[in-house]
């Protein structure tokens, strides 16, 4: 099923996000009417050249895991901070031992900034919304997200929803890009700065 064209380049690739990561996220955003969206560092999936149609099979081919259900939940911002330290940590520790792998969770309408170099609770600042509103540690968001890991999440699953959200916008475009902006990482080579 042809769900949607793409505008742009749908890709994924690197450790903190892609256009196609984007794409979940702010399809989550939109059919789950969330503020924020987090969406599993996976690496995987067809890439879609700008005016190819994006098919049900492009969908599920980014998406198609055992545990796909999606959720929404209030989180406060402390809440939300300590779900990104604990991913950064997994990547970032500087003891190896306890560097879990994986690629840092994606994040739809949340800007922050990630120092991989800093402590456990240290690498997460600046964390604001798309409207530039800067994230309250006392105050509660509307998150959406999917793939919990030892737990069943009471949602549909993620295709359903990015179906549903390809099918109603036809045409995708990244308006905004959530990466976030890299600190304390010159001269690192394994580290590249994202367009934005």
């Amino acid at each position: 099923e042809k769900l949607a064209v793409a505008d742009e380049l749908l890709y994924r690739r690197g450790n903190f996000n892609g256009t196609l990561d984007q794409m979940i996220c702010d399809a989550q955003r939109a059919v789950l009417d969330a503020q924020i969206a987090l969406s599993p560092g996976f690496r995987w999936g067809t890439s879609v050249l700008p005016g190819e149609a994006i098919t049900m099979d492009d969908v599920m081919n980014a998406t198609a895991i055992t545990y796909p259900e999606t959720y929404v939940r209030e989180m406060t911002g402390a809440e939300i901070k300590l779900i990104m330290e604990d991913v950064a940590d997994n990547l970032f520790n500087q003891d190896p031992y306890y560097q879990q792998g994986g690629d840092m969770v994606r994040a739809g309408g949340l800007d922050y900034v990630l120092d991989p170099a800093a402590s456990m609770g240290e690498r997460i600042s600046e964390m604001r919304l798309d409207n530039g509103k800067p994230i309250e540690a006392n105050k509660t968001y509307k998150v959406a997200g999917w793939a919990t890991v030892n737990s069943r999440a009471p949602g549909r699953p993620i295709w359903e929803v990015v179906a549903d959200y390809l099918r109603d916008v036809k045409t995708v475009r990244v308006d905004k890009f959530n990466a976030p902006r890299l600190k304390n990482v010159d001269g690192n080579p394994g580290i590249a700065e994202y367009p934005v």
